[in-house]
């Protein structure tokens, strides 16, 4: 994961944003959002600056206004990513303590205590580092559907293992992956045709669009919300 990127437009975190509410599930404080009785869940797993972020709750309860049950878990213990102005803490030495082989046995624990709450279908959405969460997920049989926004630290070989329905949606500027590493997925996904994937690249944006973007700025929401509609429709075609 390249730093300067990865972590531009640093979102302000709000612990009071969304219309949801946090408590503990699997053990996690997380953001829960919409009907506890729908028997449909989406589980969010965020970028490396965590559930507190506005954009990610407000996406969360449009989810949740579709009819889901939807989690974002705190993967981050209460120490999200925050840069440093002075450089001191570095993207690398931040990951060094918050591994996403920790958040993918973080997220199996809440995806056990959905399926124990009576939820009978799952799907998963990443954002950046949550992305290599959920391409673990989508190997097993722990979820119904994937969806990888602007995906890190995925490789052509996680592709390769996906087993579920799978859309990735990639950024035209992209370090971390991208456009021409998000074509090698599609390749793959074409070859594995008895997997459902949709691949989708966003002209002119920049890692990290769907949620570090200026809500003020009619220019940015735009290519946002056109994601947000694809990742949603995608968990309303496999999440039933």
């Amino acid at each position: 994961m390249s730093g300067p990127q990865c972590c531009s437009n640093p979102p302000t975190p709000n612990p009071t944003s969304g219309s949801g509410h946090v408590e503990k599930l699997g053990g996690l404080d997380s953001y829960l959002t919409g009907s506890s009785d729908s028997k449909l869940a989406i589980v969010l797993v965020s970028d490396v600056f965590g559930y507190e972020a506005p954009n990610l709750r407000k996406l969360a309860d449009k989810v949740a206004a579709a009819g889901f049950f939807v989690v974002v878990p705190d993967f981050f213990y209460g120490d999200p990513y925050v840069p440093a102005t002075d450089g001191s803490l570095s993207i690398f030495d931040w990951l060094k303590g918050h591994g996403t082989d920790k958040g993918f046995e973080d997220v199996k624990v809440v995806i056990e205590a959905l399926k124990s709450k009576g939820v009978s279908a799952i799907g998963a959405v990443g954002f950046c580092w949550g992305a290599k969460v959920v391409v673990e997920l989508a190997k097993g049989d722990f979820i119904q559907a994937a969806v990888l926004a602007h995906p890190s630290l995925v490789t052509v070989d996680d592709i390769k293992a996906v087993k579920v329905p799978i859309s990735i949606l990639g950024a035209e500027i992209d370090q971390m992956s991208p456009p021409e590493v998000v074509k090698q997925f599609e390749e793959v996904l074409i070859a594995k045709a008895e997997i459902k994937s949709h691949v989708k690249i966003f002209p002119k944006v920049s890692h990290g669009w769907t949620v570090r973007y200026d809500a003020s700025d009619e220019a940015a929401v735009k290519p946002a919300e056109e994601a947000h509609q694809d990742m949603l429709q995608w968990f309303l075609n496999h999440v039933k």
